[in-house]
C-alpha cells in the first residue's frame, strides 16, 4: 500500500487541473450517440419539477445509468469521486456525508445525516441504512445546498435522490456478470416488460461477495468483505391517460465481516495505549498494517430491510398532483472492539438497531395568475429502537488503579469485581414530523424569474429508555421529549439569456430537528438553522458541445450540532454556536470531438467554526474557544478529472475512460489535531470496455490504481480506552472484470 503524500498530490492535481481546464465533460451527461454533435442533456426531478440540468437554477450534479455499475460508480461511497464537494466515507456502517463540510459528525444511536438521503422521493432516515439499495438505478440526483422549502428536515446540507429504473412497454433486461480481485464476484440484473396494455413490470437483483480487504490476525477470519444481496419489484400501471401509477417494494439483506474498527495507534498527546496497560498487543506488533486488525473480537455486519413505495402522478389539463406513499423496515447489528487488542477486556462494542417508518407527501404544481406554483405537504413517522451495550470484562485494573492491577492480583479488591456489568445505552426514540410549503414563480421581465416561497416544520420526538453504567453504580431513566417548530423561507432571482444561457442567485433558510439520541444522558439537542446565500452560472458554448457552470455560496450557520466523546466516556452531542462556510464549484463538460469527451470540476471551501467553545483529553478537558478551526470532513480544494474516448476497433468499438479524483486535506474532529486527520490525496480509476455488439460488452477496470490508503473516518475513543485512535479505510485498489449482456 501507499500513503499519500500531500505535496505530490497538489502538484498533481494543480498541473493537472490547469491542463485539463480547457477540456470537460461530466457525470451529468450521456454521451450515448458518438456521432451527435452536441451533449446529451439529463432531465433532472429532485426539484420537485422536471428541467434540464443547464435550465435548473440550483447546484445540481447527476449520474446516468451509463456511469453506474461495476468499474465505476458502484455503491453510495463512489459518488464523492464524481459530485463536486460532496465526501461520503463511514463508521461503524452508519452513511457519514458531507456537502460543502456539513453532515454527520455524531456517532450516538438517533442521529440524524445533514443530507437528505430519498429513494425515488421517498426518505431513508437511517444513515445506517443509507448504504444499501444501490443497483439497477436510472441515474443519482444530487443538490447541493440546503433546501429548506422544498424537502425541510434533515437536508441543511443537501439532498440524494436515487431514481431506480421502472418497467416500460417492451420487454427488456440486463445480466452484468463482475469476477475481480479479492475473489470478488457480482451479478446485477433485471428484466421486465408489459403484462397487459396497461400494465408493466419489472425485478431486478444483485448478488455481491469479496473477501476481505484486511484479515484479524488473532482469530483468522476477514475485515472489510462483503457477502450481500437486494431484489426488488417494479409495477408500473397506466390507470388513465393521465394517471400514472408506480409501485417499488424491495429487500435487502447482509451478513459479513464489514465495517471493522481498525486501529491507528495511540494520540499524539497520549500515546500510551491500552494494550500495554493490560499485557495485550495490538496490529503495530504484528506487521503494522492497518488494513489488518490484532483484536479477540471480530468485526460483526448483520443488516437486513424491506420497504416500498407507491407513487401516483396525475397529470389533468392544467396541473400534475403527485402523492408518494412509503413504507421502510430495516434492522441492523454490528460489532467492534474499541479495544484494538488481543487483551480481554471492555472493548467489545454492540450496536443494535432498528426502524420502522412511514411518510406521505403531497406535490402539486399549476400555473395560475401567471404565476408558476408548487405547494405540498408531508408527514413522516419513525419508530426508532437501538442498544449499545459494551461488557465491562477486567474493568477493575483501569478503576482500581492503586489497589487493582494485572501485577497485583492479592489486592483487596479483586481485579474481576466489574465483569457482570456493563455499558448499556437502550430505548427508543420516536419521530413525527409535519411539513407544508407553497413556493411560486413569475416571469416579471423576458427571461427574468423572480421565485418566492416558504415552508413551516413541525417536529416532535419522544424517547424513552435507560442509560446504564453498571461498574460506576449508574442506572438512569432517559425518558424526554420535545416539539420544535420553525419557518424556511426561500428567494430567488433568475435570467435565462437569448442565447440560453442562465444566471441565478437565491436566499435560502435550512432546518435540521432536534434530535434526542437513544438511552443518552444527553438532554434534547436543539435544531441547527442556516442561511445559504447562492449564486450561480450555466451556459453551453461551442455549439452545444461544452458546458460550463459555476456557483458560489456563503453559510450562516447557527447551533451546528456536533458530537464527541466527553471526559465521562460517554458520546455527546452539542450545539456549536456559530460558523460559516463559503466556496466557489466550478464544473465543465465538454464533448471535445465525435470520439473524445471530458469532465473536470474544481471547488474551493472555507468552512469554520466562528464560536464554539468545548474540551476535550489533550489538557484534561479544559473548555478552548474552537473559532478559526475547521469544520469535519471540508477539504479546502477538492477536483476531478476525467477523459472518455471512443473509437471503432475489428467489429465493435473501444471505449477507454481514466479519470483522477484530489481532494486536500481533512480533519475528523473540531480540534483539528494531527492525530485525527487525512492528508491530501489523488485517486485513480481507469476502464475500458469493448461492444462486441449492441447487446454484448466487457469492461476491464481498475479503482484506487495507485492503491493509496485513505481514512474514510477517525474518531478519538473515550478516556477509558485512553482515547486511542479507531476507524475506517476506504477501499484499497480493486481491478475485475465485467461481462454485460442486454436485450
Amino acid at each position: 500500500m501507499k500513503v499519500a503524500s500531500r505535496a505530490t498530490d497538489r502538484r498533481f492535481s494543480i498541473v493537472a487541473l490547469a491542463v485539463s481546464a480547457a477540456l470537460s465533460s461530466g457525470a451529468a451527461w450521456a454521451d450515448t450517440a458518438a456521432s451527435s454533435s452536441a451533449l446529451e442533456e439529463v432531465v433532472v426531478t429532485a426539484t420537485k419539477r422536471s428541467d434540464k440540468i443547464s435550465d435548473t437554477p440550483a447546484a445540481i450534479s447527476a449520474i446516468t445509468a451509463e456511469g453506474l455499475g461495476a468499474g465505476g460508480i458502484s455503491n453510495v461511497s463512489d459518488l464523492s469521486s464524481a459530485v463536486p464537494n460532496l465526501s461520503i466515507g463511514n463508521q461503524f456502517g452508519v452513511n457519514r456525508a458531507f456537502i460543502r463540510g456539513v453532515g454527520l459528525t455524531s456517532i450516538d444511536l438517533g442521529a440524524d445525516g445533514a443530507v437528505a438521503f430519498l429513494q425515488n422521493e421517498a426518505q431513508i432516515a437511517r444513515p445506517a441504512e443509507q448504504l444499501t439499495g444501490f443497483f439497477d438505478l436510472e441515474r443519482v440526483e444530487v443538490l447541493r445546498g440546503p433546501q429548506g422549502t422544498t424537502y425541510g428536515r434533515g437536508a441543511t446540507a443537501g439532498v440524494v435522490n436515487l431514481v431506480t429504473k421502472k418497467p416500460t412497454d417492451k420487454l427488456e433486461g440486463y445480466a452484468d456478470f463482475t469476477l475481480g480481485e479479492y475473489s470478488a464476484k457480482i451479478f446485477e440484473g433485471a428484466i421486465g416488460g408489459p403484462l397487459s396494455d396497461r400494465v408493466s413490470a419489472r425485478i431486478a437483483g444483485k448478488s455481491e461477495k469479496h473477501d476481505g480487504y484486511g484479515t484479524n490476525l488473532y482469530t483468522g477470519n476477514p475485515v472489510d468483505d462483503r457477502n450481500a444481496y437486494a431484489v426488488r419489484a417494479s409495477l408500473r400501471i397506466k390507470a388513465s391517460d393521465d394517471v400514472l401509477v408506480d409501485v417499488v417494494a424491495d429487500h435487502f439483506k447482509e451478513d459479513d465481516n464489514n465495517y471493522a474498527f481498525h486501529y491507528f495507534g495511540g494520540t499524539a498527546f497520549l500515546p500510551l495505549t491500552l494494550a500495554a496497560v493490560y499485557g495485550g498487543t495490538t496490529i503495530f506488533d504484528h506487521g503494522g498494517d492497518v488494513r489488518n486488525i490484532w483484536s479477540r473480537e471480530d468485526a460483526i455486519n448483520q443488516r437486513h430491510g424491506s420497504s416500498a413505495t407507491a407513487i401516483i402522478d396525475w397529470k389533468p389539463a392544467g396541473f400534475e398532483l403527485k402523492s408518494v406513499s412509503a413504507w421502510r423496515d430495516f434492522t441492523r447489528f454490528n460489532r467492534d472492539d474499541l479495544a484494538a487488542t488481543d487483551a480481554h477486556l471492555y472493548g467489545q462494542n454492540n450496536y443494535d438497531e432498528s426502524s420502522t417508518s412511514w411518510s406521505q407527501e403531497f406535490t402539486l404544481s399549476t400555473t395560475a395568475v401567471t404565476v408558476d406554483w408548487l405547494a405540498g405537504a408531508m408527514y413522516f413517522h419513525e419508530k426508532n429502537p437501538g442498544s449499545v451495550l459494551v461488557p465491562l470484562y477486567n474493568l477493575g485494573p483501569f478503576i482500581l488503579a492503586g489497589n487493582c492491577s494485572p501485577i497485583t492480583p492479592d489486592a483487596t479488591t479483586p481485579c474481576n469485581a466489574f465483569d457482570n456489568t456493563n455499558y448499556h445505552q437502550s430505548g427508543t426514540v420516536t419521530t413525527d414530523a409535519y411539513g407544508a410549503y407553497v413556493q411560486g414563480t413569475k416571469e416579471i421581465a423576458p427571461r427574468l424569474k423572480v421565485t418566492l416561497g416558504a415552508r413551516f416544520n413541525n417536529e416532535k420526538r419522544k424517547g424513552v429508555g435507560s442509560f446504564e453504567f453498571g461498574a460506576l453504580g449508574i442506572f438512569l431513566p432517559t425518558d424526554k421529549e420535545k416539539s420544535w417548530n420553525a419557518v424556511t423561507p426561500k428567494a430567488q432571482i433568475e435570467y435565462h439569456t437569448e442565447g440560453g444561457s442562465l444566471v441565478y442567485g437565491g436566499i435560502t433558510r435550512g432546518f435540521k430537528s432536534g434530535v434526542i439520541n437513544i438511552g443518552s444522558l444527553n438532554a434534547a439537542i436543539n435544531p441547527e438553522f442556516v442561511t445559504s446565500y447562492e449564486v450561480g452560472f450555466k451556459t453551453k458554448v461551442n455549439d452545444s458541445r461544452t458546458f460550463l457552470g459555476l456557483t458560489a455560496f456563503y453559510y450562516d450557520y447557527k447551533d451546528l450540532q456536533v458530537g464527541f466523546v466527553n471526559q465521562n466516556s460517554t458520546v455527546e452531542t452539542k450545539n456549536a454556536a456559530k460558523a460559516r462556510n463559503y466556496g466557489l464549484e466550478f464544473e465543465s463538460q465538454s464533448k471535445l470531438t465525435e470520439h473524445l469527451s471530458a469532465d473536470l470540476a474544481v471547488t474551493y471551501l472555507n468552512a469554520k467554526y466562528k464560536d464554539f467553545e468545548n474540551s476535550y483529553y489533550r489538557d484534561g478537558f479544559q473548555l478552548h474557544q474552537l473559532a478559526g478551526n475547521a469544520l469535519s470532513n471540508a477539504p479546502e480544494f477538492s477536483g476531478h478529472i476525467g477523459l472518455s474516448y471512443r473509437l471503432p476497433v475489428l467489429d465493435g468499438n473501444m471505449s477507454l475512460h481514466g479519470e483522477a479524483v484530489y481532494s486536500d486535506k481533512v480533519f475528523f474532529t473540531e480540534w483539528n489535531n494531527s492525530d485525527a486527520f487525512q492528508p491530501a490525496y489523488t485517486l485513480v480509476n481507469l476502464s475500458a470496455t469493448y461492444d462486441l455488439s449492441s447487446h454484448m460488452a466487457v469492461t476491464g477496470w481498475i479503482r484506487n490504481a495507485g492503491d493509496k490508503t485513505v481514512y474514510g473516518n477517525n474518531i478519538i475513543t473515550a478516556p477509558l480506552y485512553l482515547s486511542s485512535r479507531v476507524g475506517t479505510l476506504m477501499p484499497p485498489r480493486t481491478f475485475g472484470m465485467t461481462v454485460s449482456v442486454s436485450f
